[in-house]
């Protein structure tokens, strides 16, 4: 069960880069990325973002994404070097607020395969990411919110 603070998550089952708002979920070889609960309140409803292809060489610390809202645009900043092996760019053509209604879910952004495991080491653990969250939480004022659902329009005349 997620950790819950001002409305944000923080699930304690995934690892955290704190300086780039962006959270890991290992499953094998592989990991999937996507942007916390904090990171999407805080840039508000996303509008558009970029994205790298698969088979991508990335490295830790550049940018992976550029994101855009209606009061923010900036990188979301890959955690970890390797090589893209899949992207959610399809989902986020349909919904591309998904993020913002399901930032640890559908939301997520890329599956890479690592190639530096010694990178893992920099990650943190879901309570030191919670700890870290509050702090930022109560320090700033932020509080968490969901994107409401799309509405979606059914003409019902014949």
């Amino acid at each position: 069960m997620s950790e819950t603070w001002a409305g944000c998550e923080v699930p304690p089952e995934l690892r955290y880069d704190l300086d780039a708002d962006v959270w890991v979920r290992f499953e094998g070889e592989l990991v999937r990325l996507g942007m916390t609960d904090v990171a999407q309140s805080r840039m508000g409803k996303l509008v558009q973002l970029s994205w790298k292809r698969v088979g991508r060489t990335i490295t830790r610390g550049r940018p992976l994404s550029v994101l855009e809202s209606a009061k923010w645009v900036g990188p979301m900043v890959s955690p970890l070097t390797g090589t893209i092996v899949a992207t959610n760019e399809a989902a986020f053509g349909r919904d591309v607020a998904i993020a913002n209604r399901d930032p640890y879910g559908d939301g997520w952004l890329y599956v890479v395969e690592p190639t530096v495991p010694a990178e893992f080491d920099a990650l943190v653990d879901g309570r030191t990411a919670f700890e870290h969250y509050r702090r930022v939480i109560d320090e700033s004022g932020l509080r968490c919110f969901r994107c409401e659902d799309p509405v979606i329009f059914v003409d019902e005349d014949p």
